[in-house]
């Protein structure tokens, strides 16, 4: 549901009720992970998706039947081998989908939600998607700081439970179901709950403000990150060269890295686009030894091999090394700054997703990659 959370916040503002089905849980070759949603309004506006396209139309009724009788229910689609027209999914997977009305009322937890994730605040929603009727739906919101409000159930040991696995994914900037058994929910069954965190957007540091750098710019501000753009030269680095960046800063790039290093998480990508080694090795000998997700350089094989014996001369280990993605980008035999754009955010995709970078043509592979970033959302936790 946070995935739309600006134009729901404004629905809220604005004290229309609408109804919101979420993705709870997937198997299979499922096109839309858990927390992905779509919103019906009072007057039978829509927005966002579930699945991309193959079950809207009947979430949409359902979102207009839980308008109506005020009523949350867990649904279930999947693909039917004995009706071949039955409502469900073509590619084959499963989903289970939460719709549940929302009243826009001052102080209620799915509002306050949305506030925060519109605001761009750090928060995790967690919601009961199996378990006894009567908490169908029932929410948690947890800050940053671990407190949280709302109730599950009216046990206080319960609300604190949920509150502590929602808190550890949100420290992590994960959407994820968790369950929790018979002893910790206090109320004779097991619960699973989905927890949606919203986190400030990750970030990009393109270093080098070259006409490749513009291109990625633009690639990173469309995958979502926060994009700031960093070069020694003033002349270079200028707002009217990259207009798409969030932030231009006019440093030597191992310095800016080093003042910012404590505000980077492993959520951060680093882009190493100046190919000089006056720059490239300080910066390096220190971003290889962030916990930031991706640190990737530009350069020919011989500047590769160059810029890896100046990084040993200076006490780079081997396992630091490893980390360097080094020509940076995937092999898309890319030549303009914006195939160089798309190669090097292709690489920094997969490397999120745990993907090969392979053809799927002929690769008998998973279409989408989940690896070990996600701690539950299957289909058996929330069956």
């Amino acid at each position: 549901m946070l995935d739309i959370a600006d134009e729901l916040n404004r629905w809220v503002e604005q004290g229309r009720e609408f109804a919101v089905a979420t993705v709870v849980a997937v198997g299979g070759s499922a096109p839309r992970q858990p927390g992905a949603a779509l919103a019906v309004d009072s007057e039978g506006t829509a927005i966002g998706s579930v699945s991309g396209g193959c079950v809207e139309g009947a979430v949409y009724e359902l979102c207009r039947q839980a308008l109506e009788d005020g009523t949350t229910v867990l649904e279930r689609f999947g693909y039917s081998d004995e009706d071949a027209f039955a409502v469900g999914l073509t590619c084959g997977g499963i989903i289970d989908i939460l719709v549940t009305p929302v009243r826009p009322v001052r102080g209620g937890v799915l509002p306050a939600a949305l506030s925060a994730a519109a605001a761009g605040e750090s928060a995790a929603l967690a919601r009961v998607v199996d378990g006894p009727s009567a908490l169908m739906g029932r929410a948690l919101l947890v800050r940053p700081d671990s407190s949280y409000e709302g109730s599950l159930g009216g046990h206080p040991e319960l609300d604190r439970t949920a509150a502590a696995e929602a808190f550890a994914l949100l420290e992590a900037g994960r959407t994820a179901t968790v369950l929790i058994g018979e002893d910790g929910s206090r109320c004779g069954q097991p619960l699973t709950l989905l927890v949606e965190s919203s986190v400030p957007a990750p970030r990009m540091i393109v270093f080098g403000a070259i006409d490749f750098a513009s291109a990625l710019v633009r690639v990173g501000k469309f995958l979502g990150h926060h994009v700031t753009v960093c070069d020694a030269r003033p002349v270079f680095a200028t707002a009217a060269r990259f207009p798409d960046a969030d932030e231009i800063v006019v440093d030597w790039p191992h310095r800016y890295l080093e003042s910012t290093a404590a505000e980077l998480d492993g959520r951060t990508v680093l882009c190493v686009l100046t190919h000089d080694a006056k720059f490239d090795v300080p910066l390096l000998e220190l971003a290889l030894k962030l916990p930031v997700a991706y640190v990737g350089a530009m350069g020919s094989r011989r500047t590769h091999e160059d810029r890896n014996r100046r990084l040993r001369d200076v006490g780079v280990t081997e396992l630091e090394l490893a980390r360097l993605r080094s020509p940076i980008g995937l092999d898309l035999g890319a030549r303009t700054p914006e195939e160089t754009a798309l190669s090097i955010a292709a690489e920094i995709v997969a490397n999120r997703r745990g993907g090969s970078g392979v053809s799927l043509t002929g690769a008998h592979t998973p279409i989408h990659h989940d690896g070990l970033r996600r701690t539950a959302g299957t289909i058996g936790e929330v069956a």
